[in-house]
């Protein structure tokens, strides 16, 4: 079975409160975009448990570190299917933003139950792929939400971004969880951003932010330089996606590039 795990961008992402357990409670809105990744799952005529393969980004690393894996090692751990043959594609790129790892896992855990006819329920694979990430159940449904407590709770939303041009730029830079959270000030917001993203989409500039700009733009002003040059060539809105490095515009027309996205992976396309 080939699955096709796609990338999502976050629209708004406040920092709400620190938890007792060191953690925070955020707020953000998840949206699919077309960006994705390629999942090939067969079963195998030829070992006993499983069989990885990649190509496109380098994945590096043990693949038992892969959350494709331990997805697989998750489902095997509670229902009974033949030993596969996996084969990845990887197109989104990593540390990002984009939610590529966990989409991969979340399409892996369908893509099993589809293949061997596990009948596990929406509710039950969302709570198995809660446990290899937080936002891993959001590509379950795969659906605009509305997301509380650590990016784990999800509130369905009516929101389409259908016909807009998505310019996404991601420079060749690493943003470590702590360094996005380094400068940010938890607070409540005065405003829901259930309520903010309801306006018009012109609206979004002066009144939906991303908290970790001002952590990620001082350490890395070029991310900043991006965003920017986004609003220059024509988009109606423009943000960071998660804690970065990635930065995607909204566009009512195809756009030219800036020579600002130099040297950066650069991808678009008209929203679905």
């Amino acid at each position: 079975m080939v699955v096709f795990p796609n990338a999502k961008i976050n629209l708004g992402l406040n920092v709400v409160e620190r938890r007792p357990d060191g953690y925070h409670n955020i707020e953000t809105v998840f949206y699919p975009v077309g960006l994705s990744d390629v999942l090939d799952v067969e079963p195998s005529e030829t070992c006993t448990d499983y069989s990885f393969s990649a190509s496109g980004i380098e994945l590096g690393g043990d693949p038992e570190d892969n959350l494709i894996v331990k997805a697989y090692r998750l489902l095997r751990s509670e229902y009974q299917f033949p030993a596969v043959d996996i084969s990845l594609v990887k197109q989104i790129p990593f540390g990002a933003g984009l939610g590529g790892g966990s989409s991969d896992a979340a399409f892996m855990l369908k893509a099993l139950n589809e293949s061997f006819d596990l009948k596990i329920t929406v509710k039950k694979l969302e709570k198995l792929a809660a446990r290899l990430g937080a936002d891993c159940p959001v590509f379950i449904q795969n659906k605009p939400v509305f997301a509380t407590g650590i990016g784990n709770v999800f509130t369905p939303i009516d929101l389409s971004l259908k016909g807009y041009f998505l310019l996404l730029v991601k420079p060749d830079i690493h943003v470590s969880t702590p360094e996005a959270y380094s400068l940010v000030i938890p607070e409540k917001p005065h405003l829901s951003l259930v309520e903010l993203i309801q306006k018009p989409l012109q609206d979004w500039k002066n009144t939906i932010k991303n908290d970790f700009e001002k952590s990620v733009f001082s350490n890395h002003p070029e991310i900043e330089l991006i965003k920017n040059a986004m609003y220059k060539i024509g988009a109606l809105y423009a943000s960071m996606s998660g804690s970065g490095s990635s930065v995607y515009g909204l566009f009512e027309f195809i756009p030219q590039e800036s020579k600002d996205f130099k040297d950066c992976f650069v991808t678009g396309g008209l929203l679905e």
